[in-house]
């Protein structure tokens, strides 16, 4: 989508407010938002977690939102880096991406064509008007919207002094369920401690976790599937931003001589 696009995409005000923020304790004065509205309509999944992953963390996000995307529910996260935009990118279109900032801001930048994409073709959020900078104070209240309107909210990697655990800590003040995922000693340490505290329960099998609020439809990937095609590098960065390098490191394809194939 062209920077002109993106200008013109006209930011407007939710005419009401979707029913989990209306139980919150501080309910936001005004909800602006970019994209299609009517995703809210729709049953919702927080997906949340660290700004670093791993490979593997990468990995499971990515099946866990596209999984979810195929039984009919929309993804809800915050546009950050690592967890958040591999969340987005596996739900994609079927996503909601609550900004810390006014919308007419890219933020972070390393996200910009997700986040472009997302006022397209998916939803963003934000409490703020346009011109509004995020600062440290509104990623945590941010972070109540993005848990607020998921049904239950899933971490799937987070260090123990970490922003995605006040996530954790709004979940449980609001009596929404918490899944992890299962990680190696001295790993993600922050939902090592939430299954300690017996606050969170283990994701020990995708298909048979998302299969229990839905039919998992097992359809072809979509970048491997456009990949049949054999297009360019360009081509696939275009449609599906930085995944594909992602793909590359998983072994899912293989670019070479600026082309990509399915492996």
């Amino acid at each position: 989508m062209s920077s002109q696009s993106i200008n013109s995409t006209k930011i407007e005000t939710l005419a009401s407010f979707p029913k989990p923020l209306q139980n919150l304790p501080k309910v936001p004065e005004t909800i602006f938002y970019k994209g299609d509205p009517t995703l809210l309509e729709k049953p919702m999944v927080s997906i949340v977690g660290t700004r670093k992953p791993s490979a593997y963390t990468k990995e499971m996000t990515h099946q866990l939102a596209q999984k979810f995307a195929s039984i009919g529910y929309v993804v809800v996260s915050g546009a950050a880096m690592g967890v958040d935009a591999v969340a987005h990118k596996g739900a994609f279109p079927a996503t909601i991406a609550v900004m810390a900032n006014g919308l007419d801001i890219i933020y972070p930048k390393v996200n910009q064509k997700l986040i472009e994409n997302i006022y397209g073709d998916a939803l963003a959020l934000s409490e703020y008007e346009a011109g509004f900078r995020a600062t440290k104070y509104t990623f945590v209240v941010r972070n109540r919207i993005v848990v607020a309107l998921g049904e239950f909210l899933i971490i799937t990697e987070a260090d123990e002094n970490s922003g995605t655990m006040r996530s954790a800590e709004i979940a449980l003040e609001l009596g929404k369920k918490i899944y992890v995922l299962p990680h190696r000693l001295h790993e993600s340490k922050g939902t090592q401690k939430l299954l300690q505290e017996g606050n969170a329960e283990l994701i020990l099998d995708i298909d048979a976790f998302v299969g229990k609020f839905g039919q998992v439809c097992e359809e072809e990937d979509p970048l491997l599937l456009f990949c049949r095609q054999i297009p360019t590098l360009h081509e696939v960065v275009d449609k599906f931003g930085d995944l594909v390098y992602e793909y590359e490191l998983e072994g899912l394809v293989e670019i070479k001589n600026l082309k990509v194939y399915p492996l």
